[in-house]
């Protein structure tokens, strides 16, 4: 049996992980440049890396109504973003890292997870797993 909801979390969790290595070479891009860049713009892109896996785990969690379907996806987007601003916050407020690379590491962590499961997403149809 096909279940659409399991091929949709994998998709998921796949596009987090094309995420979290996109922000890992541009930090390693950043790190000829100073230490302190390159760590901002790894945890700012971490922030939404964990922010996209806990909304994956929370909205695809198994085969529901839709009222309850909506729900878990409201929640998982709502935590995502809970869980991004307060890493985001910390690092500012704690660390005291710079605010521009960590905002072009959440900028590229947000593109490639949505290039990243578009992409994925438009291959499972072609390949006529999604019909």
């Amino acid at each position: 049996m096909h279940d659409p909801i399991a091929a949709g979390r994998r998709s998921a969790l796949r596009a987090v992980a094309v995420q979290g290595l996109v922000v890992a070479l541009l930090a390693a891009a950043f790190l000829a440049r100073d230490v302190r860049e390159a760590l901002a713009v790894g945890v700012g892109g971490l922030a939404l890396v964990l922010g996209n896996a806990l909304a994956a785990a929370m909205a695809l969690g198994g085969i529901v109504p839709a009222r309850i379907a909506l729900g878990r996806l409201l929640l998982g987007t709502v935590a995502k973003w809970l869980v991004a601003i307060a890493v985001l916050a910390a690092a500012l407020a704690i660390w005291r890292l710079p605010p521009l690379p960590m905002l072009l590491g959440l900028a590229a962590g947000l593109l490639a997870y949505l290039l990243a499961l578009n992409f994925l997403t438009a291959k499972r149809k072609r390949q006529g797993l999604n019909a």
